[in-house]
């Protein structure tokens, strides 16, 4: 749960900063740039050579085929901040990654605004908290958090859009099957027999529904299936909602029993 509140507080506080602020280029260095024009400037050597080269080579190709412009620029003690602009000729179609590791999130966007009618702010903000969190970088280090990102942003324009980042991260499963099982329990409860001769309470179980619904459909699938193809956390979060569900049944049946006849004097 911890983490789930982190991850929670990160996004919140990454969309204050995302929609108060834009892109802040406080300086002017062109004297950073090189002279032959690469859509990757990597100061901060968070790739490696064949890295660097395959990341050209396909932000290259998407330009060239689709018109979408995609240019990644990493920092550490040196920036070359406005100059940037002029020397990529940024406009409404482009993208501006700027990878910097001294700031409590390693990625920060500058996001053309053709690019929010296929992919709306909150999708930058999960994008930013996804992949530039500290823990995603120690874990798959600097260089993978990049290049995931601009891969989800890839495979989201190659589909035409996304409302939410493609993928379903590990902690977000666990919240999942955490509300999964949440909502099977409160459906057992509900279920149960109030009355002699009952087997299902229909009427508690419909009057609980929002809640157990809720917790089941909104929050323990919904993220799942918005965000990936794959149908076995589907499963897994079935199977954890109709075991907590029996489970739920049989214990409420115990509880109850208990207050069904008065004691005799």
């Amino acid at each position: 749960m911890p983490l789930k509140t982190n991850y929670l507080l990160g996004i919140f506080l990454s969309l204050v900063i995302f929609i108060s602020n834009k892109a802040v280029f406080a300086i002017n260095n062109p004297d950073l740039l090189p002279e032959d024009k690469t859509p990757v400037i990597d100061l901060a050597k968070t790739l490696s050579p064949t890295q660097k080269k395959s990341l050209e080579e396909n932000i290259n190709k998407l330009e060239i085929e689709s018109g979408w412009k995609i240019k990644y620029l990493s920092q550490f003690e040196s920036a070359p901040g406005i100059a940037i602009k002029d020397y990529w000729d940024l406009d409404e179609t482009s993208l501006l990654i700027i990878a910097d590791p001294r700031g409590g999130n390693l990625l920060n966007f500058s996001v053309g605004e053709a690019y929010f009618s296929f992919m709306p702010r909150l999708f930058w903000v999960e994008l930013q908290t996804r992949f530039g969190n500290q823990y995603y970088v120690k874990e798959h280090g600097e260089d993978g958090a990049v290049l995931d990102a601009i891969n989800s942003v890839k495979v989201c324009l190659e589909r035409g859009g996304c409302q939410v980042v493609p993928g379903l991260p590990k902690e977000q499963y666990i919240w999942t099957l955490c509300t999964s099982i949440l909502g099977g329990l409160v459906a057992g409860f509900s279920a149960a027999p109030r009355k002699e001769g009952q087997i299902i309470s229909i009427g508690f179980l419909v009057l609980l529904s929002p809640l157990w619904g809720m917790l089941f459909g909104i929050f323990g699938l919904a993220p799942i299936i918005t965000r990936t193809n794959d149908i076995l956390p589907l499963l897994k979060n079935g199977l954890a909602f109709a075991a907590a569900g029996i489970a739920g049944y049989i214990l409420s049946q115990t509880i109850f029993s208990r207050y069904e006849q008065p004691k005799k004097s």
